[in-house]
């Protein structure tokens, strides 16, 4: 464990202190003390005559400095008898010594067209209703995605804008109904409210009680995590009083309960601890992937929602399953806190070797850091072994993932397919852009960096993860710009000494970092991701820098000019190097309940959803960071 910083805020200010301007007396007497002119001086005639004449000098304006205090005393005290006179008197020895103080020295002072923000660039004079109106934009572009999903595809998992229709392709829950619902809620768009909460009322408890199979970990994030989401949101658990229409808080905790105890059956048809992949909701039955295996992330990204599940509904069951799973890979080999992304339910153990931050590995290490954060408070309960298990998997990133490319220098995160003697692959996920948001929120445990500081909570491991964090953020908004569309592909592959491919850039020519970044034909498609905002909303919160928002606004209005559709919603692209794109005719219901929603919280007040009293689940719904009552698994 690390020990915090030999140094602090006070150390700052010690150092400032070099800076404080001596009196004027003090810079005569100590010359006259230290240096030569004391010698020199006492030595001649002339100089103990310039001596005297300064003595005799400073006496006079001592003496003529007290006489007009004293006067101004005198008149100021008519009618004061006499035996008080020797109060005066001090009060002139008082004054004599003020007169050798000098005042402060203010810092220079800049016009406001002078000023800088520690960022280089100029103050501006209204900054935040600057991003007050953008944060307007953001909810009409919500207002619009809905509107093309309302009219084309409610109650339907997923709008195709294009051809106009709705598809199923979660389990048919109406995933984008429950996914948007608490970002309407935080955007205070009451009539999305009250149809999506009429909807949940209406029809989810009937369709989760006749549809079929639906995969343990999609349904837990997206509508398990929404609904648990509304329920604070509405003011449940003693959240947020508002007056959001729509069902009352009590309704989305009853749905959830019934939703939970159905996708408790993974846990308990297993033969370990380690769940199935898939549910059938109607008759609360459960099975393995056709290959047998569950993904590494899929087991591990649960608990958030069944911790907090149990605390509000009184019943530890749903939070003992999903904490023993992490209990129990606690116990298995790792390389450096790395994990394989699959695991086999039936033997509990990992399968092949195959280590990577994106697609099926990622939210592992995101609830590690997440969870601890949710139960850290909790007296009685023992879960310093997550945040131990995040930290060497931090330290085993930066170690064995974290690659350089040519010739720019970004840093970025790699893959190692054949374990840790294989060959490194400079392959990296969209999905990976979760990372910096994720290292920022485990170095300041969600205050801002300027408190981490201050309170000097920071770690030498901290610091090193916060800088990997703005590394990160940058190659990742990188991935956007170096596009024709300013907007990033599904996968990216990294230019360095031993992998380059010419011809496979991203179309944007101008881009400093064009030689860096390679995209291959099948990886071209843009998916509405939200992971890159999402770091960017992070770090802004951390760290303030303003440069995270206009970041964000740039993929913003990207995502304006290419990816809407007149007719209602927002469409997936299918490349995102050619202009103009191919349109995929998808939007994904991440795209509500994930994206537009970190785009509006950076573009916002901090205090919002404030990033020290919430943890946001792997699909973006805030949940309250409150002492449950769940013990150490």
């Amino acid at each position: 464990m690390s020990k915090s910083l030999p140094y602090s805020m006070k150390d700052v200010h010690y150092d400032n202190a070099k800076f404080r301007q001596r009196s004027f007396f003090k810079v005569i007497s100590q010359s006259l003390l230290t240096s030569n002119m004391k010698r020199e001086c006492v030595s001649c005639s002339t100089g103990k005559f310039l001596g005297l004449l300064l003595i005799f000098g400073l006496a006079c304006l001592m003496l003529t400095h007290a006489n007009s205090t004293h006067s101004v005393s005198d008149e100021l005290a008519k009618g004061i008898r006499t035996n008080e006179e020797h109060k005066v008197v001090t009060d002139v020895g008082i004054r004599f010594k003020k007169l050798w103080r000098r005042a402060p020295r203010l810092p220079p002072r800049l016009s406001p067209d002078e000023k800088v923000s520690y960022t280089g660039k100029p103050i501006e004079p209204n900054v935040e209703a600057k991003w007050k109106a953008k944060q307007q934009n953001v909810k009409e572009t919500f207002t619009h995605a809905w509107s093309g999903y309302k009219k084309f595809a409610m109650g339907y998992d997923e709008l195709m804008p294009v051809s106009q229709r709705g598809v199923d392709g979660l389990g048919g829950l109406g995933a984008t109904v429950v996914d948007a619902l608490d970002t309407a809620m935080i955007m205070g768009l009451d009539e999305v409210v009250s149809d999506a909460g009429s909807w949940v009322e209406s029809h989810l408890l009937e369709r989760i009680s006749q549809k079929g199979q639906v995969n343990l970990f999609e349904t837990t994030i997206r509508v398990l995590g929404g609904l648990l989401s509304a329920y604070h949101l509405s003011g449940g658990d003693q959240g947020v009083t508002s007056a959001h229409k729509g069902p009352k808080p009590t309704i989305y905790l009853e749905i959830a309960k019934n939703l939970a105890d159905r996708l408790l059956s993974a846990f308990t048809s297993s033969p370990t601890v380690v769940p199935f992949s898939d549910v059938v909701l109607r008759d609360s039955s459960a099975h393995p992937a056709p290959d047998g295996l569950s993904s590494t992330s899929e087991v591990s990204t649960l608990q958030l929602e069944f911790n907090y599940l149990s605390a509000i509904s009184g019943d530890p069951k749903y939070s003992t399953a999903a904490m023993k799973v992490l209990a129990h890979l606690k116990t298995l080999p790792k390389v450096e806190g790395l994990v394989p992304i699959y695991i086999s339910p039936h033997s509990g153990e990992f399968s092949g070797e195959n280590i990577r931050l994106g697609s099926r590995g990622d939210s592992y290490y995101e609830y590690l850091i997440k969870v601890w954060l949710q139960l850290r408070t909790i007296q009685g309960g023992n879960f310093t072994y997550l945040y131990q298990m995040y930290e060497e998997a931090m330290k085993g990133v930066r170690h064995l993932l974290v690659k350089k490319s040519k010739p720019n220098q970004l840093v970025f995160v790699g893959e190692l397919p054949y374990g840790p003697k294989g060959s490194f692959s400079p392959k990296m996920d969209h999905l990976v852009c979760f990372l910096p948001g994720t290292l920022a929120l485990g170095a300041t445990k969600g205050v801002t960096k300027e408190k981490a500081m201050r309170d000097n909570l920071f770690t030498f491991e901290d610091l090193e993860n916060l800088k990997l964090a703005e590394d990160l953020a940058k190659t990742c908004f990188e991935m956007y710009s170096v596009t024709s569309t300013g907007l990033a592909p599904e996968i990216a592959y990294f230019h360095t000494e031993e992998y380059f491919e010419a011809g496979l850039d991203g179309g944007n020519k101008s881009s400093e970092y064009v030689n860096d970044i390679i995209i291959k034909r099948a990886d071209r498609h843009n998916l509405l991701r939200p992971e890159t905002v999402e770091s960017l909303f992070v770090l802004y919160r951390i760290t303030q820098d303003q440069k995270y928002r206009e970041w964000g606004w740039q993929i913003f209005e990207s995502f304006e000019k290419y990816t809407k559709v007149d007719s209602g919603g927002y469409t997936s692209l299918d490349d995102v190097t050619t202009l103009p794109p191919q349109r995929r005719d998808k939007m994904e219901t991440f795209f509500l309940g994930e994206t537009l929603k970190y785009l509006y919280l950076l573009f916002g007040d901090s205090s919002v959803i404030p990033l020290d009293k919430f943890v946001f689940n792997t699909e973006a719904h805030p949940l309250p960071i409150k002492v449950g009552i769940h013990k150490e698994a």
